[in-house]
C-alpha cells in the first residue's frame, strides 16, 4: 500500500516499484487523479480533499486517516472480524464526523490564545498512547515545518527514556489525553496519559493537553486545554489532529513565517 498526496513522490513510487517487480500488486492512496503512483497501482483510493495550495500539506492527511479506516473496515467485514452491527455504528460515527470537525474548527480564539504563549518557545514535545502517537509526529511535523520551531513527537510510555531530561520552565509539552468514555481499554490509557502530564508539570513543563469534551481531570494539572467532541477511539485521532496544525498555524503566523511556502521545503518531492 502507497500513500502520497500528489501521487508523484519519488522514494514511495521507488518503492512501489521494486514491490512490484518482485511480485506485489500495490493499492494507492493518493489525492491526484492520473498522478504516476495512481498509474502504476493496481488499485487505487481517491481522498477526493481537493487541490494542496500549501506545501504542508493539512486536509490530505485527514483524508487519508479516513480513506484508511474505511479500508479497515472492508477488510475486517471481508475476513469476518467486524459484525454488521457493530460495522453500522462505526459507519454512524463517521458520519458525525464532518460536524463535529466543523465544531474543531469554529475556535480560532483558542489557538490564537496559545500562539500568544507559546510562539517564542525553541523546542517543543508532544506525546500520544497508542493510535494517537501518529497524530503526536504530525503534530510535531507540522510545528517544525511552518513555525521552524524544533518539536518532537515521541511515544507517552516512553517519556522517561529521553524527553524526561529535555523539560524545563520552557519547554511546552502537548499531550494527547483524548479518551472514549465507552472504552475501558481507552480509560486505562487516559489514565496513563495524566501521569504523564503530572511529570510534566512536577519537572516546570508547559503542558497543553487535547481532552475529550468536559474532561475535568486533565484540566486541574494542564496549563492550557484544548477540548474536541467525543468519538469513538478508532475516529479520535481523525478529530485530534486539525486542533495540532491550527496551533502549528497560528504559532507560525505570530512568528512572522509563510505558512503556505516554508522555507527549503517543496509542494512535491521528485527526487529521492
Amino acid at each position: 500500500m502507497v500513500i502520497s498526496q500528489s501521487g508523484e513522490t519519488a522514494d514511495t513510487l521507488a518503492a512501489q516499484r521494486e514491490a512490484k517487480q518482485k511480485g506485489s500488486r500495490t493499492l494507492a492512496i493518493c489525492n491526484v487523479v492520473g498522478s504516476m503512483i495512481t498509474r502504476e497501482a493496481a488499485g487505487t483510493i481517491y481522498t477526493h480533499a481537493g487541490p494542496e495550495i500549501g506545501v504542508a500539506s493539512t486536509k490530505a492527511f485527514t483524508g487519508q486517516l479516513t480513506a484508511l479506516f474505511m479500508l479497515a473496515m472492508y477488510l475486517g467485514q471481508s475476513n469476518g472480524n467486524l459484525d454488521d452491527g457493530t460495522s453500522r455504528c462505526l459507519v454512524q460515527e463517521l458520519l458525525r464526523l464532518p460536524g463535529k470537525l466543523e465544531s474543531v474548527l469554529s475556535h480560532d480564539a483558542v489557538y490564537e490564545a496559545l500562539a500568544r504563549s507559546l510562539h517564542h518557545a525553541k523546542d517543543a514535545l508532544f506525546l500520544g498512547r497508542g493510535i494517537h502517537f501518529p497524530i503526536a509526529l504530525e503534530g510535531a511535523l507540522k510545528l517544525k515545518e511552518i513555525s521552524y520551531i524544533h518539536a518532537e513527537g515521541y511515544p507517552a510510555g516512553e517519556m522517561k527514556h529521553g524527553p524526561n531530561a529535555l523539560i524545563d520552565e520552557n519547554l511546552p509539552a502537548v499531550v494527547i489525553a483524548t479518551r472514549d468514555p465507552s472504552s475501558p481499554e481507552s480509560r486505562v490509557l487516559y489514565e496513563k496519559t495524566l501521569s504523564n502530564i503530572q511529570e510534566v508539570k512536577a519537572r516546570e513543563g508547559i503542558v497543553v493537553a487535547l481532552v475529550t469534551e468536559g474532561d475535568d481531570e486533565a484540566r486541574k494539572t494542564a496549563d492550557h486545554v484544548i477540548e474536541i467532541p467525543a468519538a469513538s477511539e478508532l475516529l479520535l485521532p481523525i478529530l485530534e489532529i486539525v486542533p495540532l496544525q491550527l496551533l502549528a498555524y497560528h504559532i507560525a503566523v505570530r512568528r512572522g513565517c509563510d505558512v503556505d511556502q516554508p522555507r527549503n521545503l517543496a509542494k512535491s518531492v521528485t527526487v529521492e
